[in-house]
């Protein structure tokens, strides 16, 4: 039985034997991404294909122009194919839109005295249909992020152990289904399926976080142009996540509108000039601001810099507020910790570091991504984490219990099919 409006995508990603072949795309608002990797043995990827494009037809993580974005998606899938020397069929997808929703639920199953083992806890993971879904929503995620047997609590690792039943606490994430039918039909267009989706923020900290952190507490930033995406990374898990529909380039359209030049210009200025916090030396510097409607260097706009940073400081005030309340407001704010990891495009600014750490009260650094080998350094920066986060988690369904339970199918009942039930499982 699938849940509501359910998607037909491979729920996580297949298996990949060594010398196999991984496909990443990352489609945000400001850019748009594909990595290609082998995996090496043992355990390891190498990136040997990359492409990136500015993305089209992306606001705020969903599609508003189908044409547009599939022109920015196939155009970044062809650079990496022609990079890599192959073609690809098939692609792990990040979401960083869809209004992403999370809640903890427990699900248990019966064990009758036997041993645990993996058939136990996918039939425990399998019970999650059970999580009332709406019919607009989409299952994306179901991460075990503890385990009971008998009623005892804290178990890390259950297999092994005896019991009459199994429970399972999982962090079911749903999204919005509206976004992903469409980001699936355009990728389809490009003549690509989709393997499986990722949540931004979920794939951001697999690729920027270190063992440590995610053990301890930590809470991951992701801000892209169009979204800034949220997670809580507990004893190795993902407990929480959220997003907020404010990213870089809403600062854009601020210095756009605020000193009347042209967005493009917008940009650069802010690449340039930007800071997140102001300096002693701002009202000295002047910088060169072009108009709107008027031709090139046609009459100088000379500005100083702290009325661009004027600018830039209160937008990024507001979205660090906005994670502030979103955090206090999810009851996890003891399990997050002090530990705060800011990543993505549009947290490369100047100052950004420090102003979070006024705004949000913790101790705040720079993620990029750290696990992933043949990637340059013009691609190895914030800007690039989800992507190279997707390959992170890619590699770890090829060895663990998978992460994500599969959409369901009818549980079989009768002797045969509980027969073939335990072959399946078992064999």
């Amino acid at each position: 039985m699938a849940f509501p409006g359910a998607l037909n995508v491979r729920s996580r990603p297949k298996r990949v034997s060594r010398g196999g072949t991984i496909a990443a795309l990352d489609v945000g608002s400001g850019k748009v991404v594909c990595f290609i990797a082998k995996v090496d043995d043992p355990g390891s990827i190498r990136v040997v294909g990359i492409g990136h494009q500015v993305s089209r037809g992306v606001r705020a993580g969903a599609i508003v122009d189908m044409e547009q974005a599939e022109t920015a998606i196939g155009t970044a899938v062809h650079a990496a194919e022609t990079m890599a020397g192959e073609q690809i069929r098939e692609v792990l997808v990040s979401l960083s839109g869809g209004q992403p929703e999370s809640q903890t639920i427990t699900v248990e199953t019966a064990i009758a005295g036997q041993v645990v083992n993996d058939g136990d806890l996918k039939r425990a993971l399998a019970q999650a249909h059970n999580l009332n879904v709406a019919p607009d929503a989409e299952l994306i995620h179901s991460i075990p992020v503890g385990y009971t047997v008998d009623g005892s609590k804290g178990i890390r690792e259950p297999r092994g152990m005896v019991g009459e039943r199994l429970g399972v606490r999982l962090h079911a994430v749903t999204t919005a289904a509206n976004p992903i039918r469409n980001l699936t039909t355009c990728i389809g267009r490009c003549h690509l399926g989709v393997e499986g989706f990722v949540l931004s923020p979920y794939a951001s900290g697999l690729a920027c976080l270190v063992e440590d952190e995610m053990d301890l507490g930590v809470t991951l930033i992701d801000m892209g142009g169009g979204t800034t995406s949220m997670s809580v990374f507990f004893d190795g898990k993902m407990i929480w996540c959220d997003s907020i529909p404010l990213g870089g380039g809403h600062v854009t359209n601020d210095i756009a509108r605020g000193l009347t030049t042209p967005l493009a210009h917008a940009e650069r200025l802010k690449t340039l000039y930007g800071s997140a916090i102001p300096t002693v030396s701002d009202e000295r510097e002047i910088i060169d601001v072009p108009q709107v409607g008027e031709e090139e260097h046609a009459q100088a706009n000379h500005v100083p810099k702290s009325l661009l940073v004027g600018i830039i400081q209160p937008r990024l005030e507001e979205i660090f507020e906005l994670a502030r309340g979103r955090l206090e407001a999810s009851g996890i704010g003891k399990l997050a910790g002090r530990r705060v990891v800011l990543t993505g495009g549009a947290s490369q600014l100047p100052g950004m570091r420090e102003l979070a750490q006024q705004v949000l009260d913790k101790q705040v650094r720079t993620g990029r991504p750290l696990r992933i080998g043949g990637l340059a350094e013009s691609v190895g920066g914030p800007a690039f984490s989800a992507a190279a986060g997707l390959l992170v988690y890619a590699l770890q369904q090829q060895t663990e219990l998978p992460a994500l339970a599969p959409l369901v199918e009818q549980q079989p009942s009768g002797w045969l099919g509980r027969v073939g039930l335990w072959l399946r499982e078992n064999l």
